[in-house]
């Protein structure tokens, strides 16, 4: 990974003045081997025994896939507690509405939840807050500003122990190819692509659009997020569009991972965990299926992969499963299976989305009690860090979730701002 500097053993022979450390399970007390440690804009890793040694540095961020971010002043031992996110997604008109938050927060004192994941940057291209990006400004993004006060709408909910996903919808964005169309997809005819919706979308080879993007992003950490999620970091599945790269799966899956390269280092200063969504079938080939996905392509840019496996996705089933939404388990176990297998790692490096809305392909059955709890136990099974359920509406009950015995507060590892 270019941009990623991994730790050498003799490096404090090199650098003279060095800072190092280990960074140790809060509960087992054991070391955890592969932890990123951030200092001075650059990422390094333990080794197999939790140890680092790093130029020497006053300010020092820790992270581990599985554990919560913590920043240190100094070396020496460095305690993470383990993270485990269950999450809702909620919109940012979710988010900011009284009644939806409320039930929300029910649930997380009440349930297993203890993560939530909120649109900062919408599926229709406006930011949620008010950014002093001058692009976002230009372009018709400031419309509508549901965060009045990011940074404190996110340090309150870290006040009751809650793990924060930003969702920023990356390459489906109708303001900035409206106000930049050099930036847009385009048909083979040369005009802009429209998807089903009547939305334009960036082509994510077009390094120049990046920026804005990530600028957004960045905005995000800075107010606290713990976790900086990109979705619709793809291309669109159409046929008939054309790039600014010739439309291969290698042009295709260079641009993506490089997108998602560019991220992880302008967003190192932050110690943010970094995820990506993508699609389900994803998992299921060694081809990019001409989005410029490919686990194992996108895996070394990301702490956590969240392939979208609701089974009402999955129009032609699985292999010995025709019926997706009659086999939500092996939707699931099988997919995540199948994507570690090329991405290699640990299961912990994966946190699907789970389908928590009505059926809409084929039998329009009711997503309750069995059917979420059956694909919450195949994830589980599986050993994913978590996983996330997903209603457009908002709509969330305790079906299907494990109660806790108290209705007081519950404790939750907090993860350190």
């Amino acid at each position: 990974m270019k941009a990623i500097v991994l730790l050498a053993t003799l490096a404090a022979l090199t650098w003279g003045a060095a800072t190092s450390g280990i960074v140790l399970d809060k509960t087992t007390q054991k070391p955890i081997a592969n932890a990123i440690v951030i200092s001075e804009g650059k990422e390094y890793r333990t080794d197999k025994n939790g140890t680092f040694t790093i130029p020497s540095s006053t300010y020092i961020g820790v992270r581990a896939v599985g554990y919560e971010r913590k920043f240190y002043k100094s070396g020496g031992k460095m305690y993470l507690g383990s993270v485990i996110p269950k999450a809702l997604y909620l919109s940012s008109f979710g988010a900011t509405h009284g009644g939806i938050m409320g039930n929300a927060k029910h649930l997380i004192r009440t349930t297993e939840i203890n993560a939530l994941v909120i649109d900062i940057k919408m599926d229709r291209g406006q930011i949620a807050f008010k950014t002093a990006n001058p692009i976002a400004n230009k372009i018709g993004a400031q419309e509508v500003i549901l965060f009045k006060d990011l940074p404190k709408f996110i340090a309150d909910l870290k006040k009751e122990g809650i793990y924060t996903i930003a969702r920023i919808v990356s390459f489906k964005d109708s303001p900035l190819v409206s106000a930049y169309p050099q930036w847009g997809v385009k048909k083979t005819d040369g005009t802009l692509f429209k998807d089903k919706e009547g939305l334009y979308w960036v082509d994510a080879s077009r390094k120049d659009s990046w920026k804005y993007i990530i600028d957004i992003a960045e905005e995000s950490a800075k107010a606290g997020f713990d976790e900086i999620q990109f979705d619709y970091v793809r291309f669109p599945d159409r046929k008939g569009i054309q790039f600014s790269v010739e439309n291969t799966q290698a042009e295709r899956v260079k641009a993506i991972s490089g997108f998602l390269e560019s991220a992880r280092t302008r967003l190192i200063p932050y110690n943010v965990f970094i995820s990506a969504d993508i699609f389900g079938y994803v998992s299921w080939h060694d081809a990019d299926i001409e989005i410029g996905q490919r686990v194992d392509a996108l895996a070394p840019y990301v702490d956590y992969l969240s392939p979208m496996l609701y089974p009402s996705g999955f129009n032609a089933g699985i292999p010995g499963y025709a019926n997706p939404v009659a086999a939500n388990y092996e939707i699931v176990k099988h997919s995540l299976d199948k994507a570690l297998q090329k991405s290699g790692g640990s299961p912990l490096a994966y946190r699907p989305w789970l389908q928590a809305f009505r059926d809409y392909a084929f039998d329009r059955r009711i997503y309750g009690e069995k059917e979420i709890r059956e694909q919450i136990r195949a994830s589980e099974d599986f050993g994913s860090c978590g996983w996330i359920l997903w209603n457009p509406r908002n709509v969330y009950s305790a079906a299907g979730l494990i109660r806790l015995e108290r209705t007081a507060a519950k404790k939750v590892e907090k993860p350190a701002s």
